[in-house]
């Protein structure tokens, strides 16, 4: 068996959200009696919450949903790059050391620890120039540890606008602490959510043979 590393963190009340964004809540809508034989749940959160891939709409008024997507830049050979203290903009020289024969998707380690218990106000994010530049060598989609590839105070939100200039995917919140540096088949695929503009993924990574 290939070793499988899982990068998702954890969903549950606790999950921190971005500031005015809708916590993960859980309520039992039917529980195991000896009328009822299943429990059954109906959960209320964020599509932001945990391990989640921002589709074009997210950031793009007339961008597409996250279930209209093609699946391909979500699964496939991928390479962790470490660019931890690299606060407050990951640039391309936090990158270069591992930029050679580059695959079509970066995941981007900035924490020693990621925060599972609170929200980060001060997260790491991407000059967009550094987006840009892995966009020219090719890159589909990138990866982060932080909640955005964006400060959190940024209106403007310009590494998402070259995101959406460029054509690339995005997923955010990865859980990277225990990851080493190099190469790996990423797997993360979206939800067919038709009409919203983000979706959880169960993100793991695979040893390549």
């Amino acid at each position: 068996m290939k070793k499988l590393w899982d990068i998702s963190p954890p969903v549950d009340a606790s999950s921190p959200v971005f500031p005015g964004d809708t916590p993960y809540t859980q309520r039992w809508a039917a529980t195991l009696t000896e009328a009822c034989p299943v429990n059954v749940s109906a959960i209320t959160l964020s599509p932001h919450v945990g391990a989640h891939a921002d589709a074009p709409l997210h950031y793009d008024p007339q961008g597409a949903a996250v279930g209209t997507l093609e699946l391909t830049p979500f699964l496939g050979h991928c390479r962790v790059i470490h660019a931890i203290g690299a606060w407050p903009l990951i640039t391309t020289a936090h990158l270069q050391h591992a930029l050679q024969d580059l695959p079509e998707r970066v995941l981007v380690r900035t924490c020693r620890q990621m925060p599972l218990d609170h929200f980060d106000t001060q997260l790491t994010a991407f000059d967009p120039q550094a987006v840009q530049h892995l966009a020219d060598l090719g890159v589909k989609l990138i990866g982060t540890d932080s909640a955005s590839i964006d400060p959190a105070d940024s209106k403007q939100l310009p590494s998402h606008q070259v995101i959406r200039q460029r054509g690339l995917r995005v997923l955010e919140n990865l859980w990277l602490d225990n990851v080493p540096e190099g190469d790996y088949e990423l797997i993360a695929l979206p939800l067919k959510l038709m009409r919203a503009d983000a979706s959880p993924v169960r993100a793991v990574l695979r040893e390549l043979p």
